[in-house]
């Protein structure tokens, strides 16, 4: 068992029992890592040790320790959650994922459903982008991307409004409330990529028609949940080419929460992950570390969620931290409904410098009141 730092419990490296492992009369068939405090503190593990381990490695996380809220002991370990932590030990480089303590037969056939089609392809290697520093460009300025960009480096106070795209492909009553949102005076509309795991129209799409028949500009939210990176990549150069220039980069509901709970999600990066890629097509670089040539490069205004109401606030803070130094240029939040919560957020993450929007969802009824 390995600490988040990839550490053993005598804070002695991993290279300790590998040294070991290299004694024995014959060689192991795999190095574990097993139980821990949670499936996250073990892909933090996964990550610090895969590169210096040459055999084959199996991860078992165990559900990590129950938390506490409002005096109630709640396991936070969901099938959903060990799965999406499944996949990314594969993406990683794990040859095998399995379970621990608290770990049921519900978390593991959920995690062999998800892992079902990656296991027909040939493992692959966790992505490396290799870059020569003087291949970079400079990126463009955030303000001089967008009229939002512009907007935020001038610290105005942001109106958005989120259009959540229709299940058909009729897109009339969306451009109409677009106008009419435009006409109030809101800044942008932002629009969902499959929230809550559902199939609906394209947010490109849509985005599209909003800017040129609405006159509205949009910020679309891009889930990991979907798309491989190439496709993703591919969608981001679709949006240059069509004048959408501001992105929020989320991780994304996984598919069993939806209405389709028999798709796979995709998974190849997180937020996180899909950020950093964003940072580099902004400096002229692909997926694959080439360089676009001629001075090329994307100009999008990279946007990150955060949840001021989190469980667990300290992993919200680290991850947020770690997507605002991936190049993320603003923020915004997931509904809040306590201005305490939301002020004490703000004053904890002052220190980043980065523009934050808070959520605010005005309840349609009291039955939605009670959904969320």
């Amino acid at each position: 068992m390995l600490d988040s730092d990839g550490l053993l419990a005598d804070k002695s490296n991993v290279q300790v029992i590998l040294n070991k492992l290299a004694k024995l009369p014959c060689e192991p068939a795999a190095f574990g890592l097993n139980c821990g405090t949670g499936p996250d503190t073990t892909l933090s593990a996964l990550e610090k040790v895969i590169s210096s381990i040459q055999l084959p490695v199996i991860v078992q996380p165990g559900a990590g320790v129950p938390k506490n809220v409002d005096n109630r002991f709640m396991p936070m370990t969901t099938p959903e959650y060990f799965t999406t932590y499944g996949i990314r030990y594969v993406n990683l480089g794990a040859r095998a994922v399995g379970g621990c303590c608290g770990i049921s037969p519900e978390h593991i056939a959920d995690l062999a459903r998800s892992l079902k089609p990656l296991a027909k392809t040939e493992h692959a290697p966790a992505l490396k982008i290799e870059i020569q520093q003087n291949e970079l460009l400079d990126p463009v300025p955030t303000e001089e991307k967008s009229p939002f960009g512009k907007k935020l480096k001038e610290g105005k106070w942001l109106k958005l409004i989120e259009m959540t795209p229709p299940r058909g492909f009729d897109l009339s009553d969306t451009i109409q409330k677009a106008v009419l949102c435009r006409e109030a005076g809101f800044d942008a509309v932002n629009i969902p990529d499959g929230p809550r795991a559902s199939s609906r129209v394209s947010q490109v799409v849509t985005a599209i028609e909003i800017q040129e028949k609405a006159g509205m500009e949009t910020i679309i939210h891009c889930c990991a949940r979907d798309r491989n990176l190439i496709s993703i990549q591919s969608m981001i150069l679709g949006c240059m080419a069509k004048n959408l220039k501001n992105i929020l980069f989320i991780t994304g509901d996984p598919p069993k929460l939806g209405d389709y709970p028999f798709s796979s999600g995709v998974f190849d990066v997180d937020s996180i992950g899909l950020i950093t890629l964003q940072s580099r097509l902004n400096r002229g670089v692909d997926v694959a570390g080439k360089s676009f040539g001629h001075g090329i490069r994307t100009a999008i205004v990279s946007g990150a969620g955060a949840d001021p109401n989190a469980i667990d606030p300290e992993r919200e803070y680290r991850r947020l931290g770690e997507k605002i130094e991936a190049g993320a240029e603003f923020i915004i939040t997931q509904p809040v409904f306590d201005p305490p919560t939301l002020l004490a957020f703000l004053k904890r993450i002052r220190h980043f410098g980065c523009p934050v929007i808070a959520g605010v969802w005005p309840f349609a009824s009291y039955r939605n009141a009670q959904f969320m």
